[in-house]
């Protein structure tokens, strides 16, 4: 997705991404495919604000996902 590497397991039961320069489109784009539980690399978003953002996206977009960030 957008040149980077998501790994999604068991169907749509976990999508990690552990690239660097995540970004708020990126996130909605996975969003949208309303993965049970999505996992990201601290390091790895653009910004901070977007860091701060991803579980505000999924609360609006995908309710029922997880998210993680490791």
């Amino acid at each position: 997705m957008q040149g980077k590497a998501v790994y999604f397991v068991d169907g749509n039961a976990l999508a990690a991404c552990f690239e660097e320069g995540v970004s708020e489109e990126f996130v909605k784009l996975l969003a949208k495919r309303e993965p049970l539980r999505a996992v990201f690399h601290d390091a790895g978003f653009a910004s901070d604000s977007v860091k701060i953002n991803v579980e505000q996206i999924f609360k609006l977009m995908s309710p029922s996902t997880e998210v993680k960030t490791i």
